[in-house]
């Protein structure tokens, strides 16, 4: 089975990975609600044919290890008949609360729908990188601002009408921008889009080939769709974290698992408190969280209670969410130290040394948990550490030391930062 699987690619279902620990899959959800029971049934096949460790990646996906070659074709009949919706193909993401949120300006569930049809009978994923991806930003409190992808629509408040504003390869304040596009015309702006990236840049990221073969174009592509328009302002950060409010006087409850993982006993116990609460089901959402659904004001705050009792991150400020890490060494075959295990560790550091930064511990110089240029970074190389500060390889030690030598060079970090802000 896993012969299907492409290199770079994303291990769906259908094709998952090898990693030190079995086989991995991915579920990219597709923005719709998964049922109580749905998730809880996850859970149990993640429990019966892997080893029962389920993570929330960097964008929402549900990833689940341990797998065996026999078993992983079982997990997929099994997601099936819980009939979870799960996005094969160029994933299209929309956002978390789409349809529930009241500050909704488009629905972008449909759109989204439409464009995974003409991606599927266009058949051009094979032309493309298999981490080329889309996103359709309605709006909502949730929005995507910072989520990263190669083609982008956001819609735009209906004062000019309703329109959507294309821009290419990166996140709100790093993409390219277009112009915009009226919503009957946004499948096919897209999918030309991305026929003409297969035809110049074959496996090349939007991004390279907008620096690489210039932006003309790609507006001449869709210059009959697309009109100049502003790059709409940008937003307030999203927070997936904590109490949303919801369409008819619901709440979404957003909840944050301890560095990106869980396990199945663990996520069980927490839809039973969720289903005693009288939630009605969950989604997932970038920054490794889930949401959720359908509670009433009165009971949230008990399950919220409830939640931080089994482990889960309930507060947008609690120090756990300041260190990314991946799963390294064991688990992970390309992993050179034990990231998620020394994570707590690094936490610890970071707070002996009043560190707010952002911490990304990967297994290797990969950095597959977070793409993204940290302010504190630990790679693992040949067994060790390497701690790198500002981009900057500041260290390099061993595991057993790394405790000790960061809180000495995280305080030093801290210090030099507040001379340079106060400067």
């Amino acid at each position: 089975m896993n012969a299907l699987y492409r290199r770079g690619a994303c291990p769906g279902l259908s094709a998952p990975m090898m990693t030190g620990d079995g086989l991995l899959a991915r579920l990219t959800p597709t923005g719709s609600t998964i049922g109580l029971d749905a998730f809880g049934g996850l859970c149990r096949a993640a429990r019966t044919h892997g080893n029962g460790i389920i993570e929330i990646t960097s964008r929402g996906s549900i990833q689940i290890r341990g797998l065996s070659a026999a078993s992983a074709p079982m997990l997929a009949a099994d997601v099936a008949a819980l009939r979870i919706d799960g996005s094969e193909g160029i994933p299209v993401q929309v956002n978390p609360l789409s349809g529930l949120d009241d500050d909704d300006t488009f629905n972008a569930g449909a759109l989204a729908a439409a464009l995974r049809a003409s991606f599927a009978s266009a058949s051009i994923a094979s032309s493309l990188s298999a981490k080329v991806s889309v996103v359709v930003d309605g709006g909502g409190v949730l929005h995507f601002d910072d989520v990263a992808a190669d083609v982008r629509l956001r819609a735009i408040d209906a004062q000019h009408g309703a329109s959507l504003h294309v821009s290419l390869g990166g996140n709100a304040s790093t993409s390219t921008p277009i112009g915009a596009v009226a919503p009957e015309g946004a499948v096919a702006c897209v999918l030309r889009l991305l026929e003409l990236l297969a035809a110049k840049a074959p496996n090349a990221r939007m991004r390279d080939a907008v620096q690489g073969e210039g932006l003309s174009a790609f507006k001449s592509a869709v210059a009959d769709l697309v009109i100049d328009r502003p790059p709409p302002a940008p937003r307030p950060a999203a927070e997936p974290i904590g109490v949303h409010a919801l369409h008819m006087d619901e709440a979404a409850i957003g909840l944050g698992l301890p560095f990106g993982h869980s396990d199945s006993e663990m996520l069980l116990r927490l839809i039973e408190a969720a289903r005693h609460a009288g939630a009605n089901g969950l989604r997932t959402a970038p920054g490794r969280a889930l949401l959720l659904l359908g509670l009433q004001p009165a009971t949230a705050h008990a399950f919220v209670a409830d939640a931080l009792a089994l482990g889960f991150i309930v507060d947008a400020v609690d120090p756990r969410r300041r260190v990314v890490a991946c799963a390294g060494a064991p688990i992970c075959a390309s992993g050179q130290i034990p990231a998620r295990a020394m994570a707590p560790a690094v936490m610890g550091a970071a707070g002996a040394a009043s560190c707010k930064d952002v911490i990304h511990v990967s297994g290797c110089y990969k950095g597959c948990a977070h793409p993204a240029p940290a302010p504190v970074a630990i790679f693992g190389r040949d067994g060790k550490c390497d701690v790198v500060l500002d981009g900057v390889l500041s260290r390099s030690v061993t595991v057993e030391d790394l405790p000790d030598q960061l809180k000495i060079l995280l305080a030093s970090h801290v210090g030099s930062k507040a001379e340079r802000d106060h400067g």
